[in-house]
């Protein structure tokens, strides 16, 4: 028989497998090591980043939050709900000022048991009562203060509420009060729900809320106020702004 026909016998290791075999499973084993290579190289990146440049990121976190824009006339001061302190204040000096002749302020949505704690206790106030008596206190008459008798529970019902009360009126303009945190969603929501509207929104955010850019994560009550922000900003972003 010719030696050309016959096959050569295919090599082994040690352990009696072909090398072809343990060549082809060295071949699937090194992509694994590649990506672990490069997961912790871009771990590392991350980690010099963060403590390289922890505090100007953090400055920038809090920055974000904030839209303000340059104090002007409008036709109507609108007050978001919650923290009465803050944004009646800066309110009252909105008004002071003469930036508008009227106050917007939303009723915000019954607590559970309200109707019955009210027959109990004469005279126990809501966050519109309370709003209302803070406003009064500064010597502002009762008639500047606007409201509806519907009710909200968040930012983008407030923003609805607030359209329709605006074009009812035929009011052209409107500065929206809020917190220093919470201004960029206000803003983005009222902006998204006026955008077919000739209605200029102008954003000016209480100072009296003591939130510091340069500082927040130094203040519990801040820390976590800008953690809760960001994720319903995330929220308001996907299930709005998109």
């Amino acid at each position: 028989m010719d030696d050309r026909n016959e096959r050569a016998p295919e090599q082994t290791d040690e352990l009696g497998l072909p090398e072809a075999l343990d060549k082809k499973k060295e071949k699937k084993k090194r992509p694994r090591l590649s990506v672990w290579r490069w997961l912790f190289f871009i771990i590392f990146i991350l980690y010099f980043v963060l403590t390289s440049y922890r505090v100007p990121l953090l400055v920038k976190l809090g920055e974000y939050l904030i839209v303000e824009h340059k104090a002007q006339k409008a036709d109507l001061i609108v007050c978001l709900g919650g923290k009465n302190v803050e944004k009646a204040l800066a309110a009252i000096d909105a008004y002071k000022k003469g930036l508008a002749p009227y106050i917007f302020r939303a009723k915000e949505l019954k607590p559970d048991g309200l109707d019955y704690l009210k027959k109990k206790v004469r005279g126990y106030p809501t966050n519109f009562d309370l709003f209302t008596r803070v406003v009064e206190g500064f010597g502002i008459p009762e008639t500047v203060i606007l409201s509806s008798e519907d009710r909200v529970g968040s930012t983008i019902d407030e923003a609805k509420l607030v359209r329709k009360f605006v074009l009812d009126r035929g009011f052209k303009s409107l500065i929206v009060i809020t917190t220093l945190t919470h201004s960029r969603r206000a803003w983005l929501t009222f902006r998204k729900v006026f955008k077919d509207d000739d209605v200029r929104i102008i954003s000016l955010p209480s100072h009296y809320q003591l939130f510091k850019p340069k500082d927040w994560w130094t203040k519990r009550k801040y820390t976590k106020e800008l953690i809760i922000e960001y994720q319903k900003l995330i929220y308001y972003t996907i299930a709005y702004f998109i």
